[in-house]
């Protein structure tokens, strides 16, 4: 079976494609490179070309049996201040590549979608039924494209697995491919380059939290993790199963001071850091309830905020000697 990456040289979407090859399927790589990286593809058949592009999605989709859809832009703060961006690319670029999917017979669709499309949610731990109210423009853009997908599997066909990550971090085992953002903006990397020694100090955003220490709780799930299930969602799918939307996290919320400890752990050089205020919007606490997934798809994250940093670290310092 072969299957389309589309963002595939990004973060996550290069750890999913390297997944599907050690499933046996044939994996083909479509990416603009605008914020994703040659190096993260090397070893995949690579066509670069944009979601918008009609006719070269016409091409390659006749090629593929199942698409996932990773090429979606995600600062939250960058939605705000450019949501024309963010609605050209994650909304009407997006519809193009679903449309050119149905009119080439492609009958699975994986999606990467997001915990931001629940919003501030009232209640702790955040289960699928929780009501999806985005607080900005880049979870409202993540939104309309799974109403879009819902809308299309009841209208023709198209069976999908939307799924809701919490905070994907960490990077391979191997140290060969890991998080690269320009910029930097994902609160793992920066903590273990403030333990260096040329690297930015960290700010840290608001101690006065309500939670155990006064700082944010995050879900922090592995990237391999979350690429294992996507696995399993096209498998799902594949299957006969029909479309879902699913949670994926630890169901442990971890807070920036224990980002801060495990990172101190791995490098063994203290996080040089300072406080400042609280941003504007920022939940106290984002947890998932990930018992669907364990239980439609048999999956449960396997790695802990300790092996997460070791191997978001073990990738820098490999990055680091490379460069």
């Amino acid at each position: 079976m072969a299957v389309l990456v589309v963002g595939g040289a990004g973060y996550i979407g290069s750890h999913a494609a390297r997944a599907l090859r050690r499933a046996r399927y044939n994996v083909i790589i479509y990416d603009n490179l605008s914020t994703g990286f040659l190096r993260l593809a090397q070893g995949f058949e690579l066509v670069e070309g944009d979601i918008g592009d009609r006719s070269k999605l016409h091409r390659i989709l006749s090629r593929v049996d199942a698409v996932m859809h990773f090429a979606a832009h995600a600062y939250v703060g960058e939605s705000v201040s450019n949501p024309r961006k963010y609605f050209r690319n994650n909304v009407a670029d997006a519809l193009t590549l679903l449309n050119a999917c149905v009119d080439a017979g492609v009958r699975h669709f994986v999606f990467s979608s997001t915990c931001a499309v629940y919003g501030t949610p009232e209640r702790i731990p955040i289960t699928e039924q929780t009501p999806r109210e985005p607080v900005n423009p880049y979870g409202s853009s993540k939104l309309f494209f799974e109403n879009a997908l819902e809308a299309y599997d009841r209208a023709y066909g198209l069976r999908s697995a939307r799924l809701r990550y919490f905070n994907a971090a960490g990077a391979d085992d191997s140290g060969e491919i890991g998080e690269l953002h320009d910029p930097e903006t994902h609160l793992i990397p920066l903590t273990l380059l403030a333990s260096t020694a040329n690297g930015p100090e960290l700010l840290v955003f608001g101690d006065d939290y309500p939670t155990p220490d006064g700082t944010c709780l995050r879900d922090y799930i592995h990237v391999n993790d979350l690429a294992d299930a996507h696995v399993r969602a096209l498998l799902h799918l594949e299957q006969g199963g029909e479309s879902l939307a699913v949670n994926l996290g630890t169901g442990r919320g971890n807070s920036v001071l224990e980002v801060i400890q495990a990172a101190e752990k791995a490098t063994g050089q203290p996080v040089r850091r300072k406080m400042g205020p609280r941003r504007p919007g920022d939940p106290p606490s984002l947890v998932a309830d990930a018992s669907k997934a364990q239980r439609v798809l048999g999956w449960t994250a396997q790695r802990d905020l300790t092996n997460i940093v070791s191997s978001a670290w073990k990738f820098m310092c490999a990055s680091r000697s490379a460069s």
